[in-house]
C-alpha cells in the first residue's frame, strides 16, 4: 500500500486544474448535457479481489450508489465477479490492469504464462508487492504480454469491458509503462483513467500521444489516511461541494468487513476490511445522496464516454 499512497500524494489529490480544452465542444456537450455540467462517474475498484469485495460490489450496482467498477484479473474471486457482470449486461465495468500483488499473505500471479514474463514474478510465482520492484525486474514487453492476457480473459468470458484503469497506478509510474496503456487504449477502443494534473509532468512526446483521442479526468478523488480525521463521510462531503464542471471521478474501495477481508489485510489497515466497509457504508447512506442532489452533480458512466470516443473514429 506504500506504493499506492505514493501515487495518491502526487497524483489524486482533491481537486485538480483542468486541462485547457482541447476543442470548443466540451466532453459534456458531447454526452448531451450543459457545458458547465458537474459530470462525476462514482467507481468501484479492485472487482473480484475477494468474496467480501464481490458482495460488496453486487449490492452497490443493484441499489444504484456506484456507476462504475473496474475488474482484478489475476485475483482469486475474478471468475464470480465475471458472471456477475456476464447476467447483469447493462453494468460498466472495466479493466483494473494488474501488475502488483501488495498484501502480504494474499498474493497472485499473473494471467500470462509465467514462462513468458518471468520479470513480473518474484521467486515464489507471485506478482511483486510494490511498483518499484515491478518496475526494476519486468521489460516493458512483459509487462504488454501480462496485459494483452488480463484483457483477452475479460473478453473470452464473453464481456466487453468498458474502459481501462490500473491497480496502485503502476501504468502511471515511468513513461514506457504509460505508452503501453496509451498503445492497449487506442487498439481495444476503450478509454482510459488518466488524471489531468498528470500531464504537466510528461514529456511533450507523450503529452502529444494524449492529446489525440484520450479523454483526461478533470478532478479525481480518492480518500487517503491524511483525510481520515473525523466522519467517515466528511472528505467525500468536502469534495463534491467543491467538484467543478468536467469530469469528475471518485474512487471508492468496497468490502464487507468479515473474517476473510480480515485476513487479507494482515495489519495493513488502510485500505483493509473496516475502510471498505466504511466505503460502502457512505455509498449506501442517504447522506451521500442527499450531497450529491445538493450539488447538482450528473451522474455519469465509462461507457458513455467509450460510446462518445468511438463515434468520432
Amino acid at each position: 500500500m506504500k506504493n499506492l499512497l505514493l501515487i495518491i500524494s502526487v497524483i489524486f489529490t482533491i481537486t485538480f486544474s483542468p486541462l485547457k480544452a482541447q476543442s470548443t465542444v466540451s466532453l459534456a456537450e458531447k454526452l448531451g448535457y450543459p457545458k458547465d455540467a458537474k459530470l462525476l462517474i462514482i467507481h468501484a475498484d479492485d472487482l473480484g479481489l475477494s468474496h467480501s469485495t464481490n458482495v460488496a460490489v453486487m449490492k452497490a450496482f443493484e441499489n444504484k450508489v456506484i456507476t462504475s467498477g473496474s475488474m482484478m484479473v489475476p485475483c482469486p474471486w475474478f471468475p464470480e465477479i465475471a458472471e456477475f457482470v456476464k447476467k447483469n449486461p447493462g453494468l460498466d465495468v472495466g479493466i483494473h490492469l494488474t501488475l502488483t500483488s501488495e498484501w502480504d499473505f494474499f498474493k497472485w500471479g499473473g494471467v500470462a504464462s509465467s514462462g513468458e514474463t518471468p520479470g513480473l514474478l518474484d521467486k515464489n510465482g507471485y506478482l511483486y508487492a510494490s511498483n518499484e520492484e515491478m518496475g526494476k525486474n519486468a521489460t516493458p514487453a512483459e509487462v504488454e504480454k501480462e496485459l494483452r492476457a488480463q484483457i483477452e480473459r475479460v473478453i473470452s468470458c464473453g464481456i466487453q469491458p468498458t474502459h481501462l484503469d490500473n491497480h496502485m497506478g503502476s501504468l502511471l509510474v515511468n513513461m514506457e509503462l504509460l505508452k503501453i496503456y496509451i498503445k492497449l487504449s487506442k487498439e481495444y477502443h476503450l478509454p482510459i483513467l488518466v488524471p489531468a494534473i498528470y500531464v504537466g509532468m510528461m514529456p511533450p512526446g507523450i503529452v502529444k500521444l494524449l492529446d489525440d483521442g484520450v479523454v483526461k479526468v478533470d478532478n479525481l478523488f480518492m480518500l487517503n489516511p491524511n483525510l481520515v480525521k473525523e466522519r467517515w463521510a466528511e472528505p467525500y462531503n468536502k469534495a463534491i461541494a467543491e467538484m467543478k464542471p468536467g469530469l469528475n471521478e471518485i474512487i471508492v474501495h468496497l468490502s464487507v468487513d468479515n473474517e476473510e477481508m480480515k485476513a487479507i489485510e494482515a495489519g495493513h489497515t488502510d485500505f483493509g476490511s473496516a475502510w471498505r466497509q466504511n466505503d460502502l457504508n457512505y455509498v449506501l447512506s442517504n447522506e451521500f445522496k442527499d450531497v450529491l442532489k445538493q450539488n447538482n452533480i450528473t451522474l455519469i458512466t465509462w461507457k458513455q464516454i467509450k460510446d462518445a470516443m468511438n463515434q468520432t473514429k
